[in-house]
C-alpha cells in the first residue's frame, strides 16, 4: 500500500515564509500582488484550540478563498506563514479561540486597492488577550 503524498509547500522567494496551501492565484487573469504575512506572537504558541481564519473577497460580494490556520502550525514552522492576493479586494483574518470563557473572536479587514504595486507586503499582528478568569456569580 502506498502512502498519500503531502501538497507542495510554497515559500514566499520575498521573505522566505511559508504559503498557506491554496493561497496563490486566487483569481484567473491577475497576478499576485500582495503578501500578507501572519505574524503570532510568542506568548500565544501555547494555545491548543486557537485558530486563524481567513478569507479572500475579490469584489465585495463574492468569497473566493477561506481557510482555517491552527496555531499550532507557527510553531511547526518557526519561518511563519503568508498568503498572497491580487491587487484589489478584502482580505478577512478572525482569531478565534473556543477554549477560554467567554470565547475569543476577533476580526480585522484589508482593503486592497486597486493597482497597488506587485511585491506589496502587508504584516498582520496576531496577540491574543490574557485569559479572563472566571468569576463566580453573587
Amino acid at each position: 500500500m502506498t502512502a498519500p503524498s503531502a501538497p507542495p509547500q510554497f515559500k514566499s522567494a520575498a521573505s522566505g515564509r511559508t504559503v498557506v496551501p491554496g493561497w496563490m492565484n486566487l483569481v484567473p487573469g491577475q497576478a499576485d500582488a500582495v503578501e500578507v504575512q501572519l505574524d503570532l506572537d510568542a506568548a500565544d504558541l501555547g494555545r491548543e484550540h486557537a485558530c486563524l481564519l481567513v478569507e479572500y473577497w475579490p469584489d465585495g460580494k463574492d468569497l473566493t478563498l477561506q481557510s482555517i490556520l491552527p496555531v499550532r502550525a507557527f510553531s511547526a514552522t518557526p519561518e511563519g506563514w503568508c498568503l498572497f492576493v491580487p491587487s484589489q479586494g478584502r482580505v478577512l483574518v478572525r482569531a478565534i479561540d473556543p477554549q477560554p470563557n467567554p470565547p475569543v473572536l476577533a476580526s480585522h479587514w484589508l482593503n486592497i486597492e486597486p493597482g497597488t504595486p506587485v511585491g506589496t507586503s502587508v504584516t498582520v499582528s496576531v496577540k491574543f488577550p490574557e485569559p479572563v478568569a472566571d468569576t463566580p456569580n453573587s
